[in-house]
């Protein structure tokens, strides 16, 4: 992003939530790290014995008003957002960016992931910003999605990462199998267990019939197909030869979700 071109100001309220954002009470910057921000991005730290947000907040208004562009402030949330300063905190830098860049859309850009502005159509609603900021998560959600997918997956769908997404989401099934059977096994050998037709751990029907033991065993395979399909080739292929898009990775997580909502039943 050329640094000569003027940007939109913000208006009060999206800068306020930056600035809450940023300077959050439990793990945002520092009152030293702010000081230091601020002067290195040229903008007067004006209100520097307030609480961290409204310091921040104060000096962006005051700078902001002067010069009628917000350039300076998308220099200092560059600086915060600089990846080294989330070495081992990898989940914090995508959740961070991932609610900084909701606000940045409506002034038409975005921080990437290498910590780089980047240009984007400009949002005018907050749906629109929320879809922008998180596109495959967002995806996720309007299609209802089991909620254990985003507990199970949360930093990698804030990254944006669809081939970890989905693994760590196939996990995610066989690790609820464990905790409601207390199995141990692993793999088809866990699936095959669980879900005998001679002494299933877990039904998904009273088993009374043809039909009962079509349906059990119709999940059961498909478990099987999920681990066979993407469990065992991606924890032995590297990433750069199992490549997964966005298109397959939401089909892959809409047939996980329905395994988990089909868990949710069982009997």
């Amino acid at each position: 992003m050329s640094n000569t071109i003027r940007r939109p100001v913000f208006e009060a309220a999206v800068i306020e939530a930056i600035c809450r954002t940023i300077a959050d009470t439990n793990d945002g910057l520092t009152g030293t790290e702010i000081g230091s921000l601020l002067t290195q991005s040229s903008i007067k730290d004006i209100d520097p014995q307030n609480t961290k947000w409204r310091r921040l907040y104060h000096a962006f208004i005051e700078w902001q008003n002067s010069n009628q562009c917000s350039n300076h402030i998308l220099t200092f949330i560059q600086s915060a957002l600089s990846p080294v300063r989330y070495l081992g905190k990898e989940e914090l830098f995508h959740s961070r960016r991932h609610e900084i860049n909701k606000r940045l859309s409506f002034i038409g850009v975005e921080l990437n992931e290498r910590g780089k502005y980047q240009e984007v159509k400009r949002a005018t609603t907050i749906s629109e910003a929320e879809q922008r900021a998180s596109r495959f998560k967002y995806k996720l959600e309007i299609r209802n999605v089991h909620k254990l997918i985003f507990e199970y997956c949360k930093p990698e769908l804030l990254a944006e990462n669809y081939f970890h997404s989905v693994f760590e989401a196939i996990k995610s099934i066989a690790d609820r199998i464990r905790k409601m059977t207390g199995l141990y096994a692993d793999g088809a050998e866990l699936i095959d267990t669980t879900f005998s037709t001679k002494n299933p751990l877990l039904r998904i029907n009273l088993l009374q019939n043809d039909t009962d033991r079509s349906e059990h065993l119709g999940l059961m395979n498909l478990i099987k197909g999920l681990f066979g399909l993407i469990r065992n080739p991606t924890a032995h292929i590297p990433k750069i030869k199992f490549e997964i898009e966005e298109d397959e990775a939401l089909d892959l997580m809409i047939l996980i979700s329905y395994t988990h909502k089909r868990l949710d039943r069982v009997i």
